[in-house]
């Protein structure tokens, strides 16, 4: 399985493509506004796109959904407790942030609660509810990788200031789910650069 990193939109939000170069069968996750390099990517490999998934559904996470969905036909998977924050600005916070258009998705295909085991590419992918950085927080673990969004970042964590964060929340997410796993499993975030579980044990400040 190959990933490829994009990053887009207003506040250099990370997407991800991750694809099996045998099968042509990909994911995209979180895919923010302007995302013609990643549609670009989709067409030059002629990758059949199964899933778009959601870590959350904060604007900078959700923007070139509709794009994607929109030329690959793919179901948007998304936790429950933010089903209704692709419909309303309010909630995705673009309605807080004066430079960012307001962003208006249709709603997820499909609904996740946290605790399913997905398969795709070849692989399982286990979703696991991660709250704090917002309510309806998921990160998808699979095969030495984690891709988290926004709880866990290079020497960073994620901000719990918007509506429906909890500091303490994110902490016990991050010890109990993430600081469990094996050291070499690597970290693919929201934002900045991907890092290592024990990097972040033993060089995050917040922790």
């Amino acid at each position: 399985m190959k990933v490829e990193r994009f990053v887009l939109g207003f506040v250099a939000t990370n997407a991800y493509l991750l694809y099996d170069e045998q099968t042509k069968k990909a994911i995209v996750m979180d895919p923010s506004h302007h995302p013609e390099a990643l549609l670009d990517r989709l067409k030059q490999l002629e990758l059949q796109v199964e899933a778009i998934l959601l870590t959350h559904a904060h604007f900078d996470h959700i923007g070139g959904v509709e794009e994607v969905r929109s030329f690959t036909g793919a179901d948007v998977y998304l936790h429950q407790a933010e089903q209704d924050w692709l419909t309303e600005p309010s909630l995705n916070g673009s309605a807080l942030f004066p430079m960012v258009p307001e962003t208006i998705c249709q709603p997820a295909e499909q609904i996740l609660t946290g605790g399913e085991t997905l398969s795709w590419l070849g692989k399982s992918f286990e979703v696991i509810h991660t709250p704090g950085h917002s309510p309806g927080s998921v990160s998808f673990f699979t095969d030495g990788m984690v891709f988290g969004g926004d709880v866990l970042f290079e020497r960073s964590i994620g901000r719990t200031d918007l509506p429906g964060g909890n500091h303490a929340q994110l902490i016990k997410t991050i010890r109990d789910h993430f600081f469990v796993l094996p050291d070499d499993t690597l970290v693919y975030p929201g934002h900045g650069e991907i890092t290592y579980i024990g990097t972040e044990k033993k060089e995050n400040p917040f922790l």
